[in-house]
């Protein structure tokens, strides 16, 4: 489509599937590096703790087999190698993250709901952080029927959660806590110490969607990356529409 050859480097499901989206819609899509590759497609994110393609690959040897003007296409691209190159990075568009964040709660709902031993209607729900997974999360949780409260900080997040009909908490005492069903947290920093979560003494199940812990117990159940676990056709999608409507944003610019 429009001259656009793109090699998919990292072998994800996610990955797989937004390869298989973008040739039902007509772009062409190479099996090995050839020169004339306009794009170089990752996953998103796209690179391991020491800098691997996440799904196997080595950057250095794929560059090697590319020419230099080709546009790399991912997800958090600070990679030095990178450096001279065109990029799009799907994770700084603000209609990938908003949906990308629906997708995750939808999941991370998947994820208590295969531990508890109640249905969602009338359980007392906790979400620690009103950014943009915290709002999807009260958001789908509410639908279910659960009883949500939400912790955050700004008085004017308590007044408009309040306002939508959700409970708000501002801080946390041990006696609230051992009430809630299920504790999400979507806060990156310390919000729930070990003592705290330990006060959980009903067997809450604690589910951490934080990049950095903020919830400090051995009973947490670490939760990344659920849109590539657990909906891997739905992320791949995602990636495919967005490299779409930017690179139609983009000749439209030109």
């Amino acid at each position: 489509m429009n001259g656009t050859r793109i090699y998919c480097a990292g072998n994800t499901a996610a990955l797989s599937s937004a390869q298989q989206n973008l040739l039902q819609q007509g772009f062409e899509i190479t099996q090995q590096p050839a020169p004339d590759v306009t794009h170089l497609l990752l996953p998103v994110p796209s690179f391991e703790a020491d800098g691997r393609i996440r799904g196997g690959g080595i950057l250095a040897h794929i560059l090697a087999d590319l020419p230099e003007h080709i546009t790399v296409v991912g997800g958090n691209l600070q990679n030095p190698l990178l450096h001279g190159y065109a990029t799009i990075d799907l994770l700084h568009d603000a209609q990938y993250i908003a949906t990308n964040a629906a997708i995750t709660a939808d999941c991370a709902i998947r994820v208590a709901r295969e531990r508890m031993n109640c249905v969602w209607q009338h359980s007392p729900v906790l979400i620690l952080g009103w950014g943009r997974i915290g709002k999807c999360l009260a958001h789908q949780l509410k639908a279910l029927g659960a009883d949500v409260t939400v912790g955050a900080r700004k008085e004017a997040d308590l007044s408009i959660l309040r306002a939508l009909g959700y409970g708000a908490v501002s801080s946390l005492n041990p006696g609230q806590l051992d009430r809630y069903h299920v504790i999400f947290n979507t806060v990156p920093a310390a919000v729930l110490s070990r003592d705290q979560c330990q006060t959980c003494d009903t067997g809450a199940i604690k589910i951490e969607l934080a990049s950095r812990p903020g919830m400090d117990d051995t009973s947490v159940i670490s939760a990344l990356g659920l849109p590539a676990k657990y909906a891997p056709e739905t992320s791949g999608k995602l990636i495919a529409d967005t490299f779409i409507r930017l690179l139609q944003r983009k000749e439209l610019s030109l």
